[in-house]
């Protein structure tokens, strides 16, 4: 007997709602308190566990920057920021309503912070980053309303549809007919994030000429906005940020607050803002 009640096979069995799924240059995005909101829905309060099986420093270092204005020219006293990386393990446990358990996976992530004003800020982001990261993929096991269609392109249909350990009720006294393994459509590849190569563009937008936002200082800011390009020159997205930055927010890169610059990084690397 299944160890899953018929309400929550009814929801793990459907597609993804497009709602839950953003997207930032061209990939599918879902966040982590929103795949913790959907765990809690599908297996309840105590329902489900999150144990960090490793936590380590992988790099962390400082560099002396200056801000630039939109000339990119250097001005103003510099200051130090910091770029930190870490890597996590973790393990994902669900459990029946009964309190048995259902099964457990492993999966794990590496978050990195850049050019951040704040040793502690640099420290926090990553290793929540990463923790959020391996908790998402750890999470993909249980089907697509974890994330486990967009692996397939981007796709929000159905990928799973069916279980043969969980099949639908037949008629009585009767079997219930085999699905068709032959109706899924042709795999398509995940996608995959380009390796850096562009270069930054001149005239870049900055900290210059522009007061201080209104969560965070100028050098935050500034810390902010570096660590966006850097993550949009990571991906090769560098022509097209301002534009979608811009559809994404609803103003100009000029106008862009700290936190703004956060969550685009995030959305481009995949991550979690802060």
């Amino acid at each position: 007997m299944s160890t899953l009640t018929d309400p929550q096979l009814k929801v793990l069995l459907a597609p993804v709602s497009p709602q839950r799924v953003s997207m930032f240059r061209g990939l599918a995005h879902m966040e982590a308190w929103d795949i913790r909101r959907q765990l809690l829905r599908v297996f309840g309060f105590g329902g489900y566990g999150i144990r960090t099986l490793a936590l380590d420093l992988v790099a962390e270092h400082s560099a002396q920057l200056r801000k630039k204005d939109a000339d990119g020219r250097p001005y103003g006293a510099p200051y130090t920021a910091w770029t930190v990386v870490y890597r996590a393990q973790v393990r994902l446990t669900v459990y029946a309503t009964d309190g048995r358990r259902i099964g457990a996976w492993d999966d794990g992530a590496v978050g990195e912070a850049v050019h951040q004003p704040s040793f502690g800020d640099a420290h926090d982001m990553a290793l929540k980053t990463a923790l959020s990261q391996a908790l998402k993929r750890c999470a993909t096991n249980l089907g697509d309303q974890f994330g486990l269609s967009l692996y397939d392109d981007g796709s929000r249909e159905a990928v799973v549809r069916w279980s043969a350990a969980h099949p639908p009720p037949g008629d009585a006294g009767k079997t219930p007919a085999a699905p068709d393994l032959n109706a899924d459509p042709p795999v398509r590849p995940e996608p995959r994030t380009p390796q850096p190569t562009a270069p930054e563009p001149a005239g870049r937008d900055t900290a210059a000429g522009h007061p201080a936002s209104p969560d965070g200082d100028a050098v935050a800011r500034e810390a902010a906005l570096a660590g966006m390009w850097d993550a949009a020159r990571q991906i090769q997205f560098t022509d097209a940020l301002p534009e979608q930055f811009a559809d994404t927010f609803g103003h100009p890169l000029s106008k862009g607050t700290t936190t703004e610059f956060q969550q685009a990084r995030a959305l481009m690397l995949g991550g979690e803002a802060a």
